[in-house]
């Protein structure tokens, strides 16, 4: 197995293994708002800790899954000209990309969210709200998550983008979804 092919495994199995959990917690987002609407226009009945529960929960889905949304190519790209390219231009494409765009924002997330998650943390930040859950540190955190999680897969990508211009794969896909993947 080349080196290449390993770094790609590897951060593929990550970002598969934890988008298959954190995809769980859309399911337990619309329980959870579920109740609140029975509860509220039921039973007359507000539980503020409940709803700030589903911006939590709304929050991790989003930004932790955002690494496996690329790795089945499901973020927005511009594919008027990307669609119909041959293989060695989007796998080209991608590299570019990912080394010149992707992976540089997630750098920049990680330091330009450094002390404001840092700062959240030393106050043990919490809700506004008087009895609102007290984890806005941890929500904080969030950010680094998914700046390590969305750089990680924009390193398979490149790897797998360069292992098509090299010519190791015969075909060539973006993501997982895609047909051709290996």
């Amino acid at each position: 197995m080349s080196p290449l092919l390993r770094i790609i495994t590897v951060i593929d199995a990550v970002n598969l293994r934890i988008g298959r959990g954190v995809a769980w917690l859309t399911i337990i987002m619309a329980l959870v708002q579920f109740a609140i609407v029975i509860m509220r226009y039921v039973f007359a009945i507000g539980f503020i800790p409940m709803q700030e529960s589903v911006w939590y929960l709304h929050g991790m889905v989003f930004t932790i899954g955002a690494g496996f949304t690329l790795l089945h190519d499901g973020h927005v790209r511009v594919d008027v000209l990307y669609r119909d390219a041959s293989s060695r231009r989007r796998a080209l494409v991608d590299l570019i990309g990912a080394l010149a765009c992707l992976l540089p924002l997630c750098l920049l997330t990680l330091y330009l969210s450094w002390g404001y998650v840092l700062n959240s943390w030393r106050i043990f930040e919490s809700s506004t709200e008087t009895s609102g859950l007290p984890l806005i540190f941890a929500l904080k955190t969030m950010i680094w998550i998914f700046a390590t999680l969305l750089g990680l897969q924009a390193i398979s990508l490149a790897a797998r983008a360069a292992r098509h211009l090299k010519g190791e794969t015969k075909t060539y896909s973006a993501g997982l979804s895609a047909p051709g993947v290996e």
